[in-house]
């Protein structure tokens, strides 16, 4: 008996912190996120120009000033290009960072719906799929290392 609890664990494989991005989900989630952050710096640009390219709507539960918006936008937007590019390294860290900044993004653009909305709207759906790609590559790499 002892032999047969020693053969099973012998041949798992434990995930190490860092390890390359073994999932197809996992590289889309990094790829979303490099476009997703320079899509939010561009926002960020252009609310900061100022232009006549928003609306401004009166009386929103959140109201901000454009230019205040405008580095909420290019805060992030660095925070994601970060956060994809490390995804690329096979990093975990990277990951659960990558899914705490996506979740920002999600929000910071469900809030700036009023200035842009169908860009916000986009974007929302890009950094949802983000969350969901990043989490559901750990759970299946997870799942491999068990079975292995």
């Amino acid at each position: 008996m002892a032999t047969d609890a020693s053969s099973s664990t012998a041949g798992r494989v434990h995930p190490s912190p860092t390890h390359a991005p073994v999932s197809g989900t996992t590289v889309l989630a990094g790829a979303l996120m490099l476009f997703g952050g320079a899509m939010a710096l561009l926002e960020g640009i252009a609310a900061l120009a100022k232009g006549s390219l928003f609306a401004m709507t009166r009386h929103y539960v959140f109201e901000f000033s454009l230019t205040g918006w405008g580095w909420v936008h290019v805060i992030l937007g660095i925070l994601l290009l970060v956060a994809g590019g490390a995804v690329f390294t096979g990093a975990l860290w990277s990951r659960f960072f990558g899914v705490a900044v996506a979740g920002l993004g999600a929000i910071a653009n469900f809030l700036w719906l009023p200035y842009y909305p169908l860009w916000a709207l986009v974007l929302i759906a890009v950094n949802l799929f983000v969350v969901w790609a990043l989490c559901t590559g750990m759970h299946r790499e997870a799942d491999a290392d068990r079975g292995a």
